[in-house]
């Protein structure tokens, strides 16, 4: 009993460590008066302003394009990397599997210098191109580590039954393969999304002048001084994250029972559209 009172007084003190700035960062954003000392009633003017602040706007844009166009691309390359180390042999795969979590044991400083340096010895001006490829680079991992577990425990007999009944490989892979791991592609395509959504240091490191991200433009807010409707777009960001994450991991599409394998009905579905041979 002791243990057990011991153990939820610790995990208390140590969701009030991490959560109890952001919530302070909240109610401030709902404070009418700008000090960050005396509460001069509740208020959504720092919202209303947030929005109509074009800057902010054309930040905000250019965050959800670049994290959605980054986490499509890293998520197609990453299942197709996937694809490709399923055909390798054992330790090749693990070399491999080795190479590809060293982005994300890495600190991102030493990523984002490394990248700017790359990007500085090519030459290549800094802008959406340089961040764009950064955030490809860093989210690439995480799609392979969420798509290699469900990779493995597919039953490679169903890929072969396609085959047997006619399927080409392309089409077989499509029809069969790719179904059964959409789940773990879908996750993998949201955490990179939510991971290029507040990625500050690479960014920092690899953009150009006159570049802003919603992060990189809120750190270059807060230097000029207090301004609440960075409180605001802070919360708005939070929330925003908070919910891709609560996505991520309730995976509600991959909820069936352990083992299920649909051989009959993929193979059926082959053989009945007639597209087997084509």
């Amino acid at each position: 009993m002791m243990k057990s009172a011991l153990g939820r007084i610790y995990l208390t003190l140590v969701l009030i460590f991490l959560y109890a700035p952001i919530a302070t960062l909240m109610i401030l954003s709902f404070n009418s008066s700008k000090s960050r000392a005396h509460w001069g009633g509740f208020t959504l003017d720092w919202y209303l302003e947030l929005f109509s602040n074009e800057e902010i706007m054309a930040a905000f844009r250019t965050t959800l394009f670049l994290a959605f166009l980054s986490a499509l691309i890293a998520t197609v390359l990453g299942t197709a990397a996937c694809t490709g180390m399923q055909f390798m042999k054992r330790k090749g795969r693990s070399v491999i599997m080795g190479i590809t979590n060293i982005p994300m044991l890495n600190a991102d400083i030493v990523t984002g210098v490394s990248l700017m340096l790359l990007f500085l010895a090519a030459r290549i001006s800094m802008g959406f191109t340089t961040v764009l490829i950064a955030h490809i680079t860093f989210n690439i991992p995480y799609v392979i580590l969420s798509v290699m577990p469900r990779y493995r425990e597919l039953n490679k007999s169903t890929y072969e039954a396609a085959l047997d009944l006619g399927a080409k490989p392309l089409y077989a892979f499509f029809s069969v393969v790719l179904p059964d791991l959409m789940g773990a592609i879908l996750s993998g395509f949201l955490m990179s999304f939510t991971m290029s959504l507040d990625d500050f240091i690479i960014t920092h490191f690899t953009q150009g002048p006159g570049f802003d991200t919603l992060s990189t433009k809120i750190y270059s807010e807060v230097k000029k001084g207090i301004n609440p409707q960075i409180y605001a777009l802070s919360t708005i960001m939070f929330l925003v994250v908070l919910l891709l994450l609560f996505i991520v991991n309730y995976k509600p599409w991959a909820k069936r029972p352990h083992g299920e394998i649909k051989v009959t009905t993929k193979t059926q579905v082959i053989v009945a559209s007639g597209k087997g041979g084509m």
